[in-house]
């Protein structure tokens, strides 16, 4: 069991359902959406039933717990989730095809300069734009 799993079952009820969804999250490496978590999960065994709306509600707990992060893109209603590593990675999204591209590294790494008045406890950065792909086919 990775060290992630450990930690959400000191939070939450660990059930079967809980646990496969977990797991997707954590092996996924990039933000995925409730559809592309539901369809894994019946692909990963066949005969398998689970609602989608069930998925959505162990998503919830998930973000409830600081577990998980939301993103949804602009001009859309449909949110990705990803799981919280201890290092974190922000992105540069294209509003074209929504490909999601990892920042080389956090904008943020230096003070806020707000330690006295301000405790810190995240941050979230996402750039918009158009990715190499879709800059060339215009």
């Amino acid at each position: 069991m990775m060290k992630e799993e450990q930690a959400v079952w000191q939070m939450l009820k660990k059930t079967k359902q809980r646990e496969r969804i977990c797991r997707i999250l954590t092996e996924a490496g990039k933000p995925v959406s409730a559809a592309d978590i539901y369809q894994e999960l019946l692909r990963q065994e066949e005969g398998y039933t689970c609602a989608i709306s069930t998925v959505y509600r162990i998503l919830q707990a998930f973000e409830e717990k600081h577990l998980i992060s939301r993103t949804t893109l602009p001009d859309s209603d449909m949110a990705v989730y990803e799981w919280k590593q201890e290092s974190h990675c922000h992105y540069a999204i294209c509003l074209k095809c929504h490909k999601r591209i990892p920042l080389k590294e956090c904008p943020f790494h230096s003070e806020f300069g707000m330690e006295e008045t301000f405790q810190v406890t995240g941050h979230k950065v996402e750039v918009y734009g158009y990715c190499e792909a879709c800059m060339r086919d215009g």
